[in-house]
């Protein structure tokens, strides 16, 4: 039968066997710096060597006279956003803060121009957006926590500004209410020393 191979396949087994023997783990002689160690630690044990000191360098945190926090394209309408920055312009932000609670809860107006009834107090027409005043509480909430971090003793809110947010438009063509929001508050002695 020529052209057949005669040789018997060899399966895992036999591969086995047929490798060399390699030397035990107790044979192997170790070597003076074991795995663990590392040259640096090798040399520190030997006597006269010198430690190197590791410095960690210091990091200086700026101070920032003043904290910001900005919002895109809050689904609330641009007019009534307007209105509730001016109702909170030059403000300290703990009072802000509840007043807009008091507005979500339809306890206070915010004072708005154009024809609505008008309401009780020193205002004249007002209205109680409480899905805007939710939103700029997050907003508040967020500013007042930025202010602790940049170390603002008796943050005011110096700049509130709502502009009209990107066009996104609704079934039948009908355009959705997107506004962005940008609130800057700053300590107030360092406003009047500006001054």
């Amino acid at each position: 039968m020529a052209g057949t191979n005669t040789e018997k396949p060899t399966g895992k087994n036999e591969k086995r066997k047929q490798l060399p023997t390699t030397k035990s783990k107790k044979e192997i002689p170790k070597s003076p710096i074991t795995k663990a160690e590392t040259k640096k630690e090798a040399l520190e044990k030997k006597p006269g060597a010198k430690k190197e000191e590791t410095k960690k360098p210091v990091i200086k945190k700026i101070k920032k006279e003043s904290a910001s926090v900005s919002a895109r394209n809050l689904p609330i309408s641009t007019k009534v956003a307007a209105s509730i920055c001016k109702f909170m312009k030059n403000k300290k932000i703990e009072k802000t803060i509840s007043e807009l609670e008091a507005v979500s809860k339809m306890k206070k107006a915010v004072p708005m121009k154009g024809e609505y009834a008008h309401r009780k107090g020193k205002i004249m027409s007002g209205k109680f957006p409480v899905k805007a005043a939710k939103e700029f509480l997050v907003l508040v909430k967020s500013l007042k926590s930025n202010a602790i971090y940049n170390d603002i003793e008796e943050p005011r809110i110096t700049e509130a500004i709502a502009n009209k947010g990107t066009t996104t438009y609704a079934s039948g063509g009908r355009q959705k209410k997107r506004t962005h929001v940008k609130l800057v508050c700053s300590n107030k002695k360092t406003k009047e020393k500006k001054e």
